[in-house]
């Protein structure tokens, strides 16, 4: 009789775990860039029907802060709203949104690495991917952005969709309250902060959230009031940052966000 070898014994029994392991990972994920499209379908029949299409943005965040914070940040929020709601996916984050003029640059345009796309470009990226959810059978479509500039391109494409479609095959939403109704700033204040320490850019509320959700993309030997130079792109002092006030600031984002959902898709 053939024996199988004990090396090859031993990797057949390691691909079987590591099937096993894979097979695990693809039910716990609710990051449809992390599934496959047979698994889309049967979390489709299972009723996870509300998808969620987080806007980031790539900008200058001062010298202390990658490129990519807003990514960061909207990951860890929209996986944890989505397994809050139980009933939803996140859609791949859009990175590419307004920043700013070109020619001449302004806004975060006037510093290197930023990437910027016209309010009526951004929307209609928005507006093609509600309109390809639609298509596979999502009924309740939610946008959530992490960066000023994206709210008001967000709103219109939620106006406009649920005028044409009249409430046939699936509604949009924009979900506002995550960034500018979440409570954070006033707790801040409440914990002694002022609207100057906090600032309005790259200052103590986002600099405290990627520490919590991403440290490693802190460059702590930058951290200075105001970025330490003139038009550094700091505004606030974010060496008053940390971890701790970014894991409530989370929450109070999660909270908000899962709030305003529920109560948008009638799921409360």
């Amino acid at each position: 009789m053939h024996r199988v070898g004990t090396a090859a014994t031993c990797a057949a029994l390691a691909l079987g775990a590591c099937a096993q392991e894979e097979a695990a990972e693809a039910d716990s994920t609710v990051f449809i860039e992390e599934m496959t499209w047979t698994e889309i379908r049967d979390a489709l029949d299972a009723g996870k029907t509300t998808v969620i299409v987080p806007t980031a943005g790539t900008e200058q965040n001062g010298p202390h802060m990658v490129m990519g914070k807003h990514r960061y940040i909207i990951d860890e929020a929209s996986d944890r709203i989505a397994r809050e709601l139980g009933n939803a996916l996140v859609a791949p984050s859009v990175t590419y949104v307004p920043e700013g003029g070109v020619d001449p640059p302004s806004g975060h345009m006037r510093y290197p690495g930023t990437i910027t796309l016209p309010n009526e470009y951004f929307m209609k990226v928005l507006e093609y991917a509600a309109l390809s959810f639609r298509a596979h059978g999502f009924t309740d479509i939610v946008f959530i952005g992490d960066s000023g500039g994206n709210q008001g391109g967000m709103e219109e494409v939620v106006n406009m969709l649920n005028e044409a479609w009249g409430g046939e095959g699936a509604r949009v939403h924009f979900i506002g309250d995550y960034y500018s109704a979440n409570g954070f700033r006033d707790w801040l204040i409440e914990q002694g902060e002022t609207d100057e320490t906090i600032g309005r850019h790259a200052g103590i509320s986002d600099t405290s959230i990627l520490l919590y959700v991403a440290p490693e993309h802190i460059r702590e030997d930058q951290l200075a009031p105001g970025g330490a130079f003139e038009d550094s792109g700091v505004s606030g002092d974010p060496t008053r940052a940390s971890a701790a006030y970014g894991s409530v600031g989370m929450d109070l984002r999660v909270d908000a966000a899962v709030t305003q959902i529920r109560a948008a898709t009638g799921s409360m």
